[in-house]
């Protein structure tokens, strides 16, 4: 039986060496007292990709989570941001190391994927959607009383800071760091109560900015002291009662200018589909000829009509800002060759990204283009960081809308911009500069040798890191 070191995994998402320096004193610190390595980017460089990269060893060809959401083939509907570790193909750290030591377990503090996992215990992000169209904020957590005793003791869980405009500003629904705060505390309540051997935490405070603003902006700086002052203290909390601790991030952001609307441009080829409903156009993927799923910087390109799939690589390749388009060839070559790729992969240039916008009017943009809606919109949407500057007194707009909500009457919360020019920063391709990649910092100066390592050796480290 394997000896079992306990050990935390800091996800601190988006820290790249760029960024350590004054801001980071506690940080800098654990960087001094042990190891950094760069890590090559898994692609595309985004969180599902990313995390189960680091959980399996394998790249997307095998695991098949090729961005955070993809075309579903069979029932022709774009998903985006599932939850079911169902779909994770590959084998995972905690299945691997339970079966050379039954004592093995494996807590995910807001991990992706964290639903239906064998992880002994899982805690993410879930809320209720009642038969009356209500949305309401809530986690799902694994073993089910987690939920009620996490809850009853940290509070609700502070949802609006997780994502969209609310998200690393301070606003009436709590301080901008006060999500990540919650799943620190979540973190120590868990090493508390059940002390597993292996404790995946994530922490995104630096993730919303760095898109918003951009990694140069000097705001940022407010957001480094946030997120180092959480870290240092998981870390001293961790080491105090004898835990190793690891260090890494899943991606950097980098400054961005030029986005992209591949499915504009498909639409001008006349290969896009359109539905209208009430006055307002649907993306009709089964019916279209080629469409893009856009997710930050890496676009899937579905060609219903192969036939064509020549002329759309031609319109690709010329297009400005995108860098390389990925064929059967590339795309194996590239740890992309999975069914629930696109039949074509866009790769956007590091000042680029992709937008899922297909309509030509912004009069006759969905009504969810204008909401924070995660799952019905066919593509990533880093917008739904920012209110309105077009609508006078949109806070206003939005208390409005909440006494509706409160009220019983339906409304949307329709207070996302559609400019996609507002965005700052972005991921998902390899940044020229390491500085650039995201690290891993391991506590020990001796246990990385080698000062770059592949998103697929990541497993390898944790693993070693809880059996040396």
């Amino acid at each position: 039986m394997a000896d079992l070191r306990r050990t935390a995994v800091l996800n601190v998402v988006g820290l790249t060496e760029s960024l350590l320096g004054p801001h980071t004193p506690h940080i800098n610190a654990f960087r001094k007292s042990g190891a950094l390595a760069h890590i090559a980017p898994a692609l595309p460089a985004v969180t599902c990709t990313a995390q189960s990269t680091y959980l399996t060893g394998k790249t997307a060809s095998a695991h098949g989570i090729v961005a955070n959401g993809w075309y579903n083939r069979e029932l022709a509907e774009v998903q985006f941001w599932k939850q079911s570790n169902h779909l994770v193909a590959a084998p995972k750290i905690w299945e691997t190391l339970r079966a050379q030591s039954p004592d093995f377990t494996c807590a995910k503090m807001f991990w992706w994927y964290n639903m239906y996992s064998t992880a002994d215990w899982s805690v993410t992000p879930r809320p209720m959607y009642p038969a009356d169209g209500r949305k309401l904020f809530d986690i799902y957590a694994w073993p089910f009383d987690v939920r009620d005793e996490l809850k009853r003791d940290l509070g609700e869980f502070p949802f609006p800071g997780f994502w969209g405009p609310a998200a690393g500003v301070d606003s009436p629904q709590g301080k901008a760091d006060c999500v990540t705060r919650w799943i620190a505390a979540s973190a120590k309540w868990i090493e508390e109560k059940k002390a597993p051997t292996l404790n995946l935490v994530y922490l995104p405070h630096l993730d919303y900015n760095l898109q918003r603003l951009g990694p140069n902006d000097p705001r940022i700086a407010k957001d480094l002291g946030e997120m180092d002052a959480i870290v240092g203290d998981l870390i001293s909390f961790f080491q105090k009662r004898g835990v190793r601790v690891l260090l890494l991030s899943e991606y950097g952001i980098t400054t961005v200018n030029t986005p992209v609307h591949l499915n504009r441009l498909f639409r001008e080829q006349g290969w896009i589909t359109v539905k209208e409903e009430m006055g307002l156009e649907l993306l009709d993927c089964g019916n279209s000829r080629a469409f893009a799923v856009a997710d930050h910087q890496l676009a899937h390109i579905y060609v219903n009509d192969r036939r064509i799939e020549n002329k759309v690589r031609d319109l690709l390749e010329k297009t400005p800002g995108v860098a390389q388009v990925l064929g059967a060839a590339e795309k194996k070559a590239a740890g992309l060759d999975h069914q629930r790729a696109g039949d074509l992969v866009a790769v956007a240039q590091e000042t680029a990204w992709f937008t899922y916008y297909y309509w030509m009017d912004d009069v006759r943009a969905p009504d969810f283009a204008r909401c924070v809606d995660i799952h019905r919109k066919p593509g990533y949407d880093p917008v739904e960081l920012f209110l309105d500057p077009a609508i006078p007194a949109v806070k206003l707009r939005i208390l409005w809308r909440l006494l509706q909500k409160k009220l019983g009457f339906r409304m949307l919360m329709d207070v996302i911009p559609l400019d996609a020019t507002l965005v700052k920063g972005s991921h998902g391709c390899r940044p020229k500069s390491q500085s650039d990649w995201p690290i891993l910092i391991a506590d020990d100066p001796s246990f990385l040798s080698q000062p770059q390592l592949d998103s697929t050796e990541v497993c390898d480290v944790i693993q070693r890191r809880i059996l040396s």
